[in-house]
């Protein structure tokens, strides 16, 4: 494409040269006018062939004839160097590229870039030296180059790029800094070996001495400020380890809490005394007056999509309010967290007097709609699969909508799904689900059914680690029962109503929400749930996380889940209500595979159930940590009531050999794989303790979830 501002330049150019030509005398030749225009053309067409790994809009962007819309010889040559090295930089060292033209009808000239890709180099091994306080392995995972692996075709993160090299260096210094080490170097070095058309990459590590925090205090010169308040803010206690990255947290949050306090000028710093002998830190926090500059004017650049309104309201700051370091730091983050941007860069600038700032946020916007179809195979529901489509920023107002449809072999799913993130321009969130589900009729399940429903939340953070949810709905379930055996507990066409009302609890202040390996997830939901029935369903589900060894992969944790139906019509609770519980309780058993059972073995459910569960989860010994797989033991305990049960209408009665054993136990191990689909998990059960009738399954494939 011929860009207008470059073809009005270059026009602009040859007329001067035409018009100074008769101003210099009858002496000197139009020999310059005529060069021009035999070594410029207009360029008609840039075509490419033989390009794999980039597109042909992104080789366009890289080439200046394209650009400038005017062919030379040397802009020909320098985009030749540049698509040769782009190829360079993503690890294709073989990779030839040639360039020819062609002229056309109407005087323009065609360019065609024909590119020999060759074989991509990958990274054959990363070596450490030096790294006596960390392992390979943990370095590694602070990295974003890694080994070449089976999976490297998809994620194409095994290429060598020095400038990526360079980021991975400084990685690795605050993987050490964030750990006890502010004086560690890191150097490194690559060596490309031809015969494996790969690279070595060296790191030299000089680790320095370890230190730890000693004693912590507070200064400030500030009359009225709580410092008591300025306490809770600090991470840096005594006797831990040393941390730059604590320390710069709680400069943030200390100023930050300073500004709740109505101190929006305060500025923290923190004074470090370093004592070699002893290895320690002493940290005083100093909270002074800081200048009073006002914020002028926010700029925001960069979201074509995104409206200004979703990035403004993550700032805790307005145009002409004080300015504050710290809050403008926690509105990056809050910005970053969006998952709306690759990149999200804040910097200030001076305003049109000494007392103002001008803050310009500059934002790379990332793809936000997801397009997908999915298959899997779990044990419990055999062959399944997906179709969604997902947008995390509708209309560029920030808003969720989702809507799927799977089905595999026990049924169908339709659901639909759409939460407004700021509702009324509040801290709240609000959304409906609406959702048809149909269970098949199987032999375990002895009856199927269709349930349609949907339900309004609203969603309230009540601090930053615990936030509420209030929800109401209704779902209307038919049941279908048209083939033998015939259940004993409902008929084929029996409609059930129900609304409900309820809330739910959810704490939260994992260090990581995907892959966590510190903190504490749990959640507690109680329902009113009313119309054909009248009963209060309560469960608390919670589990908590601790590294065993630190920076090892090694994670322990310990989950627990409860659940009781409490019945206020009298009559029981109905079994089409009753919880079901199976391997998500605990492992080693089939789905509605232990509990309360009838003579016929058809399962009624229960009213009351726990459980507990430990596991230790580790990085599998000798595997690239790129691959994503991990391994896992575990033990699993739970209680279900065989006392109180799902009314029977005087149909049947509890098969005693279904609740002869109230305590169901198992052991295990589990291999798990971060796949691009999902985190999957393939649990290998032997089971210590079950009711006689209770029914087991060695083995079980199932999406990984924290619960």
């Amino acid at each position: 494409m011929i860009h207008p501002t470059k073809l009005m330049r270059g026009a602009l150019l040859a007329l001067a040269i035409l018009g100074a030509a008769p101003l210099a005398g009858p002496s000197i030749p139009l020999l310059g006018s005529a060069t021009v225009q035999a070594q410029e053309q207009l360029v008609g067409a840039v075509l490419f062939d033989g390009n794999r790994r980039f597109s042909d809009s992104q080789l366009l962007a890289m080439v200046d004839v394209s650009a400038s819309g005017i062919f030379t010889q040397q802009r020909l040559a320098a985009d030749v160097e540049s698509i040769r090295q782009a190829y360079d930089r993503d690890g294709f060292l073989a990779v030839s590229v040639t360039a020819r033209t062609e002229a056309t009808t109407d005087g323009r000239v065609r360019v065609l870039f024909t590119i020999n890709e060759g074989n991509r180099a990958g990274i054959a091994a990363i070596n450490f030296t030096g790294n006596n306080a960390f392992g390979g392995n943990s370095l590694k995972s602070a990295m974003l180059t890694k080994e070449t692996g089976i999976l490297s075709w998809l994620f194409k993160d095994d290429g060598y790029d020095e400038q990526k090299l360079a980021v991975d260096r400084e990685r690795i210094r605050l993987y050490y800094a964030n750990r006890g080490y502010p004086d560690v170097q890191v150097t490194s070095v690559g060596e490309y070996d031809a015969e494996r058309n790969a690279y070595f990459i060296n790191f030299t590590i000089n680790e320095g001495q370890k230190y730890e925090f000693s004693n912590v205090g507070i200064e400030t010169s500030i009359a009225g400020l709580n410092t008591d308040a300025l306490k809770g803010t600090v991470q840096t206690g005594q006797g831990s380890t040393y941390s730059a990255g604590n320390l710069q947290e709680t400069i943030e949050d200390m100023a930050y809490e300073a500004a709740v306090q109505g101190y929006s000028f305060a500025d923290v710093r923190a004074r470090l005394d370093r004592d070699v002998t002893t290895g320690t830190f002493n940290v005083t926090y100093l909270v002074d007056e800081g200048a009073r500059l006002y914020v002028e004017r926010i700029n925001i650049t960069g979201n074509t999509k995104t409206r200004d309104f979703v990035i403004r309201r993550e700032l805790e700051f307005a145009e002409g309010d004080p300015f504050n370091r710290s809050l403008v730091l926690r509105g990056r983050k809050n910005i970053d967290a969006l998952g709306f941007f690759s990149a999200v860069n804040v910097t200030t600038g001076p305003g049109s007097a000494p007392d103002k700032v001008v803050i310009n946020i500059a934002v790379t916007e990332t793809s936000t709609g997801e397009y997908g179809a999915t298959a899997g195979y779990s044990t419990q529901d055999g062959v399944l699969g997906e179709v969604s489509l997902t947008e995390r920023n509708f209309l560029g107002r920030g808003q969720y909508l989702r809507a799927a449809i799977g089905a595999s072999q026990a049924g169908r799913t339709f659901d639909f799904s759409f939460t407004e993130p700021r509702f009324m321009g509040l801290k709240v969130s609000a959304g409906v689900d609406v959702y048809h589900r149909i269970n098949e009729e199987t032999t375990a399940g002895f009856y199927g059914s269709q349930a349609t429903g949907g339900q309004f939340r609203v969603g309230i953070p009540l601090t930053a680690d615990l936030s509420g949810t209030v929800f109401a709905g209704m779902e209307r379930k038919i049941i279908a029962d048209a083939k033998a055996p015939a259940s004993l507990l409902v008929n084929d066409g029996d409609e059930f109503y129900k609304g409900f009302v309820g809330y739910s609890l959810t704490w939260n202040n994992l260090d990581d929400t995907k892959k966590p390996t510190e903190g504490l997830l749990a959640t507690f939901t109680q329902q009113y749930i009313g119309w054909d029935h009248s009963l209060v369903r309560s469960e608390a589900k919670a589990r908590y996380f601790v590294p065993v060894v630190e920076d090892s992969g090694i994670i322990a944790s310990v989950r627990g889940q409860a659940g009781i139906i409490n019945d206020l019509s009298g009559n029981g609770v109905h079994s089409v209500e009753a919880f079901m519980p199976g391997s998500q309780l605990i492992r080693g058993f089939e789905g509605r595979g232990l509990g309360p059972r009838i003579q016929n073995g058809e399962y009624l459910g229960a009213v009351a159930y726990a459980g507990v569960s430990a596991e230790l989860q580790f990085p599998i010994p000798g595997v690239p940590e790129s691959y994503g797989l991990s391994g896992a033991v575990w033990a699993d305990a739970a209680w279900i009531d065989g006392v109180n049960v799902p009314r029977l209408d005087g149909i049947n009665s509890v098969d005693p050999n279904s609740i002869d054993v109230p305590w169901r136990t198992s052991v295990g191990a589990s291999l798990i794989w971060d796949s691009p689909f999902g985190p999957l998990r393939g649990d290998f059960a032997h089971v210590l303790n079950k009711s006689t009738s209770d029914r087991t399954q060695v083995f079980q494939l199932t999406m990984s979830t924290l619960f």
